[in-house]
């Protein structure tokens, strides 16, 4: 299996002094955070997209290739691109750019995000919403396959005869697609034939079976053969699991109340907090034998190939969050990758 970490570089109030870090601040800690996750032997880092004030991630590519100039093995993805936003042609670019800066370890990562704040700042019409995903994930894959772009399209410009430039290091960069809840997301991505990552930020893992069936279903109907699946989750690692909460609750407190506030949810509790904490809980969060216990649950549900983890469910002190890496790449990772390929063999 591989293991990973993904973030959207929050930047929430720092639980000492109350106050966000200076943005260049926050991505220096990243950078460092970053280069730990590969000198250690995580097999990925991700970064996702937002254009909120409270994270430091509208130009994710950038980012990764601060990262790619200073790491020599972890792969580089974003996660995720918010296509629907987003021009397919400057997303190939960019990726393909940060494929020859690390020479083959980019991967994109589409999805139509959780929050709509990049539709109205670049234009789009949100009642568009769903179409424009589907039309510019269409495009991406046609110019990922293809070097010269013919191209027509509703909400899309038409594109006769012309090449993308400049391509990958690789004959073709991955193309994941990340989906919520929605079942028809998972069978197209199938049909697609594009590797699937489920984020798992709420319930219980078991209620998302039934995607990665549906996927399943989605390839074997279009005549192709299996893609890998990611579970994509919430949490913290620390020596022991109180100590793991203790860290990780006021962070996860602050930036989910942030978002409960606009959306209408009552602010999350200390008891809710450690309930989704528990083995069939959705928060990854404890020691390293709790977190290897409920990877491998997880595994038994979904069979699945890759795992990713955010341990930055808002701000948490630097050295904190260096030692969740440490134990998550010292401790988890090599205990997972050896279970399960054991049950895989």
């Amino acid at each position: 299996m591989e293991l990973g970490i993904y973030t959207f570089v929050e930047n929430t109030p720092q639980p000492e002094t109350g106050k966000p870090l200076h943005p260049a601040e926050r991505l220096q800690n990243l950078l460092e955070e970053a280069e730990l996750a590969d000198e250690l032997g995580l097999d990925l880092y991700a970064i996702g997209e937002h254009h909120r004030e409270e994270y430091v991630s509208s130009a994710p590519s950038v980012v990764l290739s601060a990262i790619a100039a200073r790491t020599n093995n972890i792969r580089l993805s974003s996660a995720v691109t918010v296509l629907g936003s987003e021009e397919p042609v400057r997303v190939f670019q960019q990726y393909a750019t940060l494929d020859l800066i690390s020479k083959g370890r980019a991967e994109i990562m589409v999805g139509r995000g959780s929050f709509i704040e990049s539709f109205p700042l670049f234009g789009y019409d949100l009642q568009n919403y769903e179409e424009l995903f589907e039309e510019k994930l269409q495009q991406l894959i046609e110019i990922r396959d293809n070097e010269v772009l013919n191209w027509k399209g509703k909400h899309t410009p038409d594109v006769e005869n012309r090449g993308v430039y400049p391509r990958p290091y690789r004959q073709k960069i991955p193309i994941w697609r990340a989906v919520g809840g929605t079942p028809k997301s998972a069978y197209v991505t199938g049909a697609l034939n594009l590797p699937m990552a489920i984020a798992i930020i709420g319930g219980y893992p078991e209620q998302f079976k039934p995607m990665v069936d549906l996927h399943k279903r989605g390839l074997q109907e279009a005549g192709h053969r299996v893609q890998p699946v990611s579970i994509n989750s919430h949490g913290f690692i620390a020596d022991t699991k109180e100590e793991a909460i203790e860290i990780a609750f006021p962070a996860f407190k602050t930036q989910m109340d942030n978002i409960g506030r606009e959306r209408g949810w009552p602010p999350m509790t200390r008891e809710q907090f450690e309930a989704s904490c528990t083995l069939r809980g959705a928060n990854v969060v404890g020691s390293p034998d709790d977190v290897i216990e409920k990877i491998l649950y997880q595994h038994k549900i979904f069979g699945h190939s890759r795992f990713l983890l955010q341990m930055s469910v808002g701000s948490v002190p630097h050295d904190k969050m260096l030692r969740s890496i440490e134990l998550f790449a010292k401790e988890v990772a090599p205990a997972v990758r050896e279970r399960v390929a054991v049950i895989e063999a």
